[in-house]
Protein backbone atom coordinates (compact mmCIF):
# COMPACT_ATOMS: atom_id res chain seq x y z
CA UNK A 1 0.00 0.00 0.00
CA UNK A 2 1.61 3.01 -1.03
CA UNK A 3 1.73 6.18 1.57
CA UNK A 4 2.89 9.92 1.16
CA UNK A 5 5.89 10.95 3.51
CA UNK A 6 7.23 13.81 4.18
CA UNK A 7 10.87 15.59 6.09
CA UNK A 8 10.64 18.02 7.90
CA UNK A 9 13.91 20.53 7.91
CA UNK A 10 14.50 22.63 10.46
CA UNK A 11 17.11 24.70 12.17
CA UNK A 12 16.43 23.63 15.74
CA UNK A 13 18.14 26.24 18.52
CA UNK A 14 18.95 25.97 22.10
CA UNK A 15 15.10 26.61 23.60
CA UNK A 16 13.19 23.14 23.62
CA UNK A 17 9.68 25.09 23.72
CA UNK A 18 10.61 27.23 20.67
CA UNK A 19 12.02 23.84 18.68
CA UNK A 20 8.52 22.52 19.68
CA UNK A 21 6.60 25.05 17.94
CA UNK A 22 8.20 25.20 14.64
CA UNK A 23 7.87 21.21 14.70
CA UNK A 24 4.58 21.57 15.36
CA UNK A 25 3.75 24.25 12.96
CA UNK A 26 5.53 22.60 10.03
CA UNK A 27 4.13 18.77 10.71
CA UNK A 28 0.80 20.56 10.40
CA UNK A 29 2.17 21.80 7.08
CA UNK A 30 3.00 18.34 6.40
CA UNK A 31 0.04 16.66 6.99
CA UNK A 32 -2.11 19.51 5.29
CA UNK A 33 -0.29 18.02 2.27
CA UNK A 34 -1.53 15.02 2.85
CA UNK A 35 1.20 13.28 4.27
CA UNK A 36 0.43 10.62 6.57
CA UNK A 37 4.46 9.42 7.69
CA UNK A 38 5.74 12.92 9.14
CA UNK A 39 9.90 12.65 9.58
CA UNK A 40 11.41 15.54 11.96
CA UNK A 41 15.57 15.84 11.99
CA UNK A 42 17.79 14.57 14.43
CA UNK A 43 18.05 16.55 17.84
CA UNK A 44 14.80 18.17 16.72
CA UNK A 45 14.20 19.61 20.68
CA UNK A 46 17.72 21.82 21.07
CA UNK A 47 21.10 21.97 19.18
CA UNK A 48 23.37 23.55 22.18
CA UNK A 49 26.86 23.16 22.21
CA UNK A 50 27.05 24.14 25.76
CA UNK A 51 26.56 20.74 27.44
CA UNK A 52 25.80 22.20 30.71
CA UNK A 53 23.64 24.46 29.61
CA UNK A 54 21.75 22.04 27.83
CA UNK A 55 21.74 19.38 30.92
CA UNK A 56 20.07 22.28 32.80
CA UNK A 57 16.47 22.16 30.68
CA UNK A 58 16.83 18.72 29.68
CA UNK A 59 14.14 16.28 30.62
CA UNK A 60 13.62 12.83 30.91
CA UNK A 61 11.20 10.81 28.80
CA UNK A 62 8.02 11.61 30.83
CA UNK A 63 8.67 15.00 31.05
CA UNK A 64 10.25 15.82 27.77
CA UNK A 65 8.31 18.55 25.49
CA UNK A 66 9.38 17.22 22.14
CA UNK A 67 8.01 14.03 23.30
CA UNK A 68 4.79 15.16 24.35
CA UNK A 69 4.45 17.74 21.54
CA UNK A 70 4.98 14.73 18.88
CA UNK A 71 2.23 12.33 20.72
CA UNK A 72 -0.37 15.03 20.79
CA UNK A 73 0.59 15.72 17.17
CA UNK A 74 0.32 12.42 16.00
CA UNK A 75 -3.23 12.07 17.47
CA UNK A 76 -4.49 15.47 16.55
CA UNK A 77 -3.13 15.48 12.77
CA UNK A 78 -4.00 11.19 12.42
CA UNK A 79 -0.75 10.56 11.23
CA UNK A 80 1.88 8.16 12.18
CA UNK A 81 4.58 11.31 13.51
CA UNK A 82 8.39 10.60 13.59
CA UNK A 83 10.82 12.31 16.31
CA UNK A 84 13.83 11.92 14.45
CA UNK A 85 15.67 12.21 17.89
CA UNK A 86 15.91 14.27 20.81
CA UNK A 87 17.71 14.41 23.66
CA UNK A 88 16.37 12.68 26.86
CA UNK A 89 17.86 12.52 30.45
CA UNK A 90 18.90 9.42 31.86
CA UNK A 91 19.05 8.20 35.00
CA UNK A 92 22.76 7.81 35.18
CA UNK A 93 23.41 11.60 34.03
CA UNK A 94 23.92 10.75 30.39
CA UNK A 95 21.98 11.56 27.67
CA UNK A 96 20.49 9.59 24.87
CA UNK A 97 19.71 11.12 21.48
CA UNK A 98 16.63 9.02 20.80
CA UNK A 99 13.82 8.85 18.17
CA UNK A 100 10.80 8.18 18.63
CA UNK A 101 7.92 7.17 16.25
CA UNK A 102 4.22 8.24 17.53
CA UNK A 103 1.08 5.99 15.90
CA UNK A 104 -2.19 7.88 14.81
CA UNK A 105 -3.34 7.33 18.57
CA UNK A 106 -0.56 9.22 19.55
CA UNK A 107 1.00 6.28 21.72
CA UNK A 108 4.43 5.46 21.50
CA UNK A 109 5.21 2.44 18.38
CA UNK A 110 8.94 2.46 18.79
CA UNK A 111 12.04 4.08 20.49
CA UNK A 112 15.69 4.14 18.98
CA UNK A 113 18.97 5.26 20.43
CA UNK A 114 21.76 6.34 18.37
CA UNK A 115 23.82 3.51 17.94
CA UNK A 116 27.46 5.28 16.25
CA UNK A 117 28.71 8.39 18.50
CA UNK A 118 29.72 10.92 16.23
CA UNK A 119 33.43 11.38 17.81
CA UNK A 120 36.08 12.85 15.19
CA UNK A 121 38.30 15.67 14.37
CA UNK A 122 37.93 17.65 11.16
CA UNK A 123 40.28 19.31 8.78
CA UNK A 124 38.05 22.45 9.88
CA UNK A 125 39.23 22.85 13.24
CA UNK A 126 35.71 21.22 14.08
CA UNK A 127 35.97 18.51 16.94
CA UNK A 128 33.08 16.38 18.30
CA UNK A 129 32.97 13.68 20.96
CA UNK A 130 29.17 12.49 21.32
CA UNK A 131 30.63 9.77 23.39
CA UNK A 132 31.42 12.18 26.02
CA UNK A 133 27.85 12.81 26.87
CA UNK A 134 25.85 10.61 25.10
CA UNK A 135 25.26 6.83 26.06
CA UNK A 136 25.43 4.66 22.78
CA UNK A 137 22.38 2.09 21.58
CA UNK A 138 22.84 -1.57 21.08
CA UNK A 139 19.73 -2.54 19.31
CA UNK A 140 18.68 -2.09 15.91
CA UNK A 141 14.76 -2.49 14.89
CA UNK A 142 12.23 -3.08 12.03
CA UNK A 143 9.21 -1.58 12.87
CA UNK A 144 5.57 -3.80 10.58
CA UNK A 145 3.31 -0.71 10.25
CA UNK A 146 0.17 -0.72 7.92
CA UNK A 147 2.14 0.48 5.17
CA UNK A 148 5.71 -0.20 4.81
CA UNK A 149 8.03 -2.10 7.11
CA UNK A 150 10.31 0.50 8.74
CA UNK A 151 14.27 0.24 10.15
CA UNK A 152 15.79 3.13 11.83
CA UNK A 153 19.33 5.18 12.00
CA UNK A 154 20.08 8.48 13.27
CA UNK A 155 22.66 10.56 11.30
CA UNK A 156 26.38 9.27 11.81
CA UNK A 157 24.81 5.47 11.81
CA UNK A 158 24.25 6.58 7.90
CA UNK A 159 27.85 5.73 7.64
CA UNK A 160 27.98 1.86 9.16
CA UNK A 161 26.46 0.00 6.29
CA UNK A 162 26.10 -3.14 8.06
CA UNK A 163 23.38 -1.71 10.40
CA UNK A 164 21.53 -0.65 7.04
CA UNK A 165 21.95 -4.47 5.52
CA UNK A 166 20.80 -5.95 9.02
CA UNK A 167 17.81 -4.08 8.57
CA UNK A 168 17.32 -4.96 5.04
CA UNK A 169 17.62 -8.70 5.34
CA UNK A 170 15.11 -8.41 8.70
CA UNK A 171 12.60 -7.32 5.55
CA UNK A 172 12.79 -3.07 6.22
CA UNK A 173 11.74 -1.74 3.05
CA UNK A 174 11.98 2.16 4.65
CA UNK A 175 15.10 3.33 6.10
CA UNK A 176 14.72 6.35 8.27
CA UNK A 177 18.00 8.71 8.63
CA UNK A 178 17.02 11.77 10.53
CA UNK A 179 20.39 13.81 10.66
CA UNK A 180 22.37 17.03 11.89
CA UNK A 181 25.07 16.63 9.44
CA UNK A 182 28.03 19.51 9.49
CA UNK A 183 28.27 21.67 6.28
CA UNK A 184 31.28 20.31 5.70
CA UNK A 185 30.85 16.31 5.94
CA UNK A 186 27.26 17.25 4.32
CA UNK A 187 28.84 18.76 1.34
CA UNK A 188 31.48 16.09 0.58
CA UNK A 189 29.40 12.65 2.03
CA UNK A 190 25.29 13.53 2.67
CA UNK A 191 23.93 12.39 -0.35
CA UNK A 192 26.49 9.43 -1.52
CA UNK A 193 25.91 8.21 1.50
CA UNK A 194 21.99 8.45 1.46
CA UNK A 195 21.81 7.67 -1.97
CA UNK A 196 24.15 4.30 -1.77
CA UNK A 197 22.28 2.62 1.56
CA UNK A 198 19.39 3.45 -0.59
CA UNK A 199 20.42 1.03 -3.89
CA UNK A 200 23.00 -1.18 -2.08
CA UNK A 201 20.00 -2.29 0.14
CA UNK A 202 17.14 -1.82 -2.85
CA UNK A 203 14.99 0.44 0.11
CA UNK A 204 13.30 4.13 0.84
CA UNK A 205 15.33 5.97 2.45
CA UNK A 206 13.47 8.68 4.05
CA UNK A 207 16.15 11.99 5.81
CA UNK A 208 15.13 15.05 7.20
CA UNK A 209 17.98 17.33 7.85
CA UNK A 210 18.91 20.18 10.93
CA UNK A 211 19.84 23.06 7.73
CA UNK A 212 21.66 26.56 8.15
CA UNK A 213 23.63 28.45 11.19
CA UNK A 214 22.57 27.91 14.63
CA UNK A 215 22.24 29.58 17.58
CA UNK A 216 24.72 27.96 19.20
CA UNK A 217 27.17 28.87 16.32
CA UNK A 218 26.97 25.56 14.40
CA UNK A 219 26.83 25.32 10.73
CA UNK A 220 24.02 22.28 9.43
CA UNK A 221 23.74 21.14 5.87
CA UNK A 222 20.36 20.52 5.25
CA UNK A 223 19.67 19.00 2.11
CA UNK A 224 16.66 17.20 3.19
CA UNK A 225 16.16 14.06 1.32
CA UNK A 226 13.91 10.97 -0.04
CA UNK A 227 15.33 8.61 -1.88
CA UNK A 228 14.37 5.26 -3.79
CA UNK A 229 15.55 1.69 -3.91
CA UNK A 230 17.03 2.83 -7.02
CA UNK A 231 18.68 5.69 -5.64
CA UNK A 232 16.68 8.11 -7.45
CA UNK A 233 16.06 11.66 -5.34
CA UNK A 234 12.25 11.69 -5.10
CA UNK A 235 12.19 15.22 -3.18
CA UNK A 236 14.96 17.48 -1.81
CA UNK A 237 15.42 20.49 0.53
CA UNK A 238 18.02 23.46 -0.20
CA UNK A 239 20.83 24.14 2.25
CA UNK A 240 18.98 26.40 4.53
CA UNK A 241 16.53 27.50 6.54
CA UNK A 242 12.77 25.41 7.21
CA UNK A 243 11.26 23.14 4.47
CA UNK A 244 8.37 20.62 4.04
CA UNK A 245 9.31 17.78 1.78
CA UNK A 246 6.47 15.18 0.42
CA UNK A 247 6.84 12.26 -1.95
CA UNK A 248 4.93 9.32 -2.72
CA UNK A 249 6.64 5.54 -1.00
CA UNK A 250 5.35 2.43 -2.65
CA UNK A 251 6.87 -0.09 -1.26
CA UNK A 252 6.24 -2.81 -4.32
CA UNK A 253 8.80 -0.94 -5.60
CA UNK A 254 11.15 -2.07 -3.10
CA UNK A 255 10.20 -5.58 -4.49
CA UNK A 256 11.00 -4.19 -7.97
CA UNK A 257 14.50 -3.08 -7.58
CA UNK A 258 15.11 -6.85 -5.05
CA UNK A 259 13.78 -8.51 -8.52
CA UNK A 260 16.46 -6.42 -11.08
CA UNK A 261 18.96 -6.63 -8.70
CA UNK A 262 18.67 -9.34 -6.23
CA UNK A 263 22.06 -8.77 -4.27
CA UNK A 264 20.23 -9.47 -0.99
CA UNK A 265 20.02 -12.99 -2.02
CA UNK A 266 22.95 -13.22 -4.13
CA UNK A 267 25.65 -12.25 -0.95
CA UNK A 268 28.20 -14.99 -0.07
CA UNK A 269 30.11 -15.63 2.84
CA UNK A 270 33.66 -15.38 2.97
CA UNK A 271 36.94 -15.31 4.82
CA UNK A 272 39.32 -12.66 4.78
CA UNK A 273 43.00 -13.57 4.50
CA UNK A 274 45.57 -10.83 5.82
CA UNK A 275 48.89 -11.31 4.14
CA UNK A 276 51.83 -10.25 6.40
CA UNK A 277 53.74 -9.28 3.21
CA UNK A 278 55.04 -9.83 -0.06
CA UNK A 279 57.79 -12.09 -1.96
CA UNK A 280 59.40 -11.15 -5.55
CA UNK A 281 57.10 -12.33 -8.06
CA UNK A 282 53.99 -11.78 -5.99
CA UNK A 283 52.02 -13.36 -3.25
CA UNK A 284 54.19 -16.23 -1.88
CA UNK A 285 52.12 -19.60 -2.00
Amino acid sequence: MSFKAAAVQMCSGVDPEKNAAAMARLVREAAAQGATYVQTPEMTGMLQRDRAAARAVLADETHDIIVRTGSELARELGIHMHVGSTAIALADGKIANRGFLFGPDGRILNRYDKIHMFDVDLDNGESWRESAAYTAGSEARVLSLPFAEMGFAICYDVRFPALFRAQAVAGAEVMTVPAAFTKQTGEAHWEILLRARAIENGVFVIAAAQAGRHEDGRETFGHSMIIDPWGTVLASAGATGEAVIVAEIDPAAVKAAHDKIPNLRNGREFSVEKIAGAVAGGVAA
